[in-house]
């Protein structure tokens, strides 16, 4: 492998992970001693055009790019042995049912890797909300990581109106305007630009 082609593979510039996970990626795929040095050659330039795809630009989504290739080259292997000559009921239903798991298994690393990148994520635009005496909303963007939720501030925003709480209430929010809000979160949401070919 020509070494120019590790951080566009692997997407670290990190010479020792870059290999590894070439090498693990590789590891995944059938070279046995039957092949000409050609026919390796052309499996192993295949794993690298697989993980260059891929088009990772972290450690954690290299990690995640040699997985879902690994992951697609037993699915596949699983699908070759289910049709093979001779093959026994018993023996196509197993690797049937191996490859699903590893096609599931392959979806959601797909999910992760889009997650990550911030393409896989839900929004939901509330456009009415009622308070009713003693209660309380957050205004602005709520993300949670398991038991911890954290808020990040909502957008300047001209304020519409205050709302008149009693005196043992907690200050008084402004009530915003819900094409305002949405026009600000599209405005403030960086543009991903896809690396690779």
């Amino acid at each position: 492998m020509d070494p120019a082609d590790l951080p566009g593979a692997t997407g670290t510039d990190d010479r020792a992970l870059g290999i590894q996970l070439v090498r693990q990626a590789i590891g995944s795929i059938s070279v046995h001693g039957a092949m000409t040095d050609t026919e390796r050659q052309a499996a192993i330039d295949a794993v690298v055009a697989a993980l260059k795809g891929v088009a990772p630009i972290d450690g954690m989504e290299s990690m995640l790019a040699a997985q879902m290739v690994a992951t697609h080259n037993a699915a596949m292997d699983c699908l070759r042995r289910a049709q093979l000559d001779g093959q026994s009921f018993e023996g196509r239903d197993l690797n049937l049912k191996h490859a699903t798991k590893l096609l599931a298994a392959y979806a959601r690393q797909v999910e992760a890797i889009d997650r990550h990148r911030g393409q896989g994520q839900q929004k939901i635009t509330v456009e009415h909300v009622t308070v009713n005496a003693g209660g309380q909303a957050i205004v602005g963007g709520v993300a949670g990581r398991g038991n911890v939720i954290a808020r990040t501030p909502a957008p300047e925003m001209p304020a519409v109106e205050q709302l008149a709480l009693s005196d043992d209430s907690p200050p008084p929010m402004a009530i915003m305007d819900g094409g305002a809000f949405v026009r600000a979160e599209r405005l403030a949401r960086p543009i991903r630009i896809p690396r690779g070919g």
